[in-house]
């Protein structure tokens, strides 16, 4: 996607002449925690904000899960949280169908006030300063990622917890899943219809939809692209289309990580290759060096997963996905074809070679989790890392005991990090490490109705 316009006024304009029905514009920037927050405008507003932009607080992008602000670094309480800059993402003007005609949208950007210049705690300007190291080694990364996520009852169970989806053709509550099921995606044909005309409709390239392993939960893939911000756009964009989707047909969608203990996680996974100037795969084992930089490539991100998991796992429920035998990483291993491994190389001709990276949450900032992926890449190609052997059969029986499989422990993993600071920036380390440690502190604050059961 364009993140800048030469004519800014005239995407706005185009837009409302074509879409004359049209009457307010959702507004929206991605915060650390993934969600999209922002203003609604009303359509004579909309030719002004893209010639002028529009303000909004700069802290917004370091807010927690409930949207408190820890004051990371002085921004937000000692700083007087001040506005900055807001400006639409050229190319993302899209109508809403599940709000009716009358509604459309755009994502924005912040920058500094009178400057242009990124907010520097902004994520998508974390993974821009990520991705132009690459240019150092005239490489490109070309990128996909895939999201899973359950539909679920828009009810909740006495104790607020969510509830699995009632079929709509029996008219009762599923139980068991079915990987890879045609009749489930026949089963829940509407929303997953109403999911893929939004889709559609906002230009995001959806490729296939599966069911898989958990009792309504489905897998929604991308298209790959050589624009890793655009890449992450869409998925940002995906998990906003699915929820409000399935909302506008009875159902609710969820991107937490493990919604249910009886049911498989939902990840976020990132597929990854590398092309030179030429536009070839560097991973493509008919080259004289295909394999040893694949192999680099792997060893990179081997040595950034322990630094990177408070990213790829930013909150209590997320490290829930980590368990032996889930199809969820617990080890650094590697493999060809295997599911079980943290970093998979998928079955593809050479031109199409390969990662898999399959450490992510659902509910992770997708800038964030490709940042921190894309910096172990790069960490790897520039040092020509070499990766652990080849690992095979079932990698994932039993956990790696060196790897931060809890919040806390990742947090102080991500505040020791030597690689991600390095890419990252130590800055914008602490400020993550401030906000998620705040946030756990005030989850931490209530007193669990298992305390009173365990030790009353």
């Amino acid at each position: 996607m364009e993140h800048q316009s030469e004519q800014p006024g005239a995407e706005a304009r185009a837009f409302l002449a074509a879409h004359p029905e049209v009457t307010h514009i959702d507004t929206f920037i991605i915060e650390l925690c993934g969600r999209a927050i922002g203003k609604r405008m009303p359509r004579a507003d909309l030719v002004g904000f893209f010639e002028k932009g529009s303000a909004l607080c700069a802290a917004t992008y370091l807010l927690d899960v409930r949207g408190n602000t820890a004051d990371p670094l002085g921004h937000g309480f000692s700083d007087g949280d001040p506005d900055a800059d807001a400006w639409p993402v050229a190319g993302t003007l899209r109508p809403v169908p599940w709000a009716g005609p009358a509604r459309a949208q755009c994502m924005m950007r912040l920058t500094e006030p009178g400057t242009r210049r990124p907010v520097w705690f902004e994520p998508q300007h974390i993974l821009e300063r990520v991705v132009a190291r690459f240019d150092e080694l005239g490489l490109q990364p070309v990128v996909a990622v895939e999201l899973e996520f359950f539909l679920i009852d828009p009810r909740r169970d006495e104790a607020g917890a969510p509830l699995l989806p009632v079929s709509p053709r029996t008219g009762q509550r599923v139980s068991t899943g079915s990987v890879y099921g045609i009749d489930v995606l026949d089963e829940f044909a509407a929303p997953l219809a109403a999911i893929e005309a939004a889709a559609r409709a906002q230009a995001i390239p959806v490729t296939s939809m599966i069911s898989e392993y958990g009792a309504g939960q489905f897998e929604i893939n991308l298209a790959h692209v050589a624009d890793p911000l655009g890449a992450c756009d869409h998925a940002a964009l995906l998990r906003r289309a699915v929820t409000e989707a399935a909302r506008a047909t009875g159902f609710d969608a969820t991107f937490m990580s493990k919604p249910f203990l009886d049911q498989s996680g939902s990840g976020l996974q990132i597929h990854l290759s590398v092309i030179d100037a030429d536009g070839r795969n560097i991973f493509d084992p008919s080259r004289p060096d295909g394999n040893r930089r694949l192999a680099s490539a792997i060893a990179g991100m081997q040595a950034t997963l322990a630094e990177g998991m408070a990213i790829f796992a930013p909150n209590l429920n997320a490290f829930r996905r980590f368990a032996p035998n889930q199809f969820t990483p617990v080890t650094r291993d590697w493999g060809e074809n295997n599911r079980s491994m943290a970093f998979r190389i998928p079955t593809s001709d050479g031109a199409n070679r390969r990662i898999e990276h399959r450490a992510g949450g659902a509910d992770a900032n997708p800038y964030l989790v490709m940042a921190a992926v894309l910096a172990g890449v790069h960490h790897g190609l520039a040092n020509n890392l070499e990766p652990t052997p080849q690992a095979t059969g079932n990698a994932g029986a039993v956990a790696d005991p060196t790897l931060p499989l809890t919040l806390w422990s990742a947090l102080d993993a991500f505040e020791r990090s030597v690689v991600l600071a390095e890419y990252l920036g130590s800055r914008y380390i602490e400020a993550y490490a401030t906000v998620k440690r705040a946030e756990f502190a005030s989850f931490m604050a209530d007193i669990h109705p298992r305390e009173w059961q365990w030790y009353l």
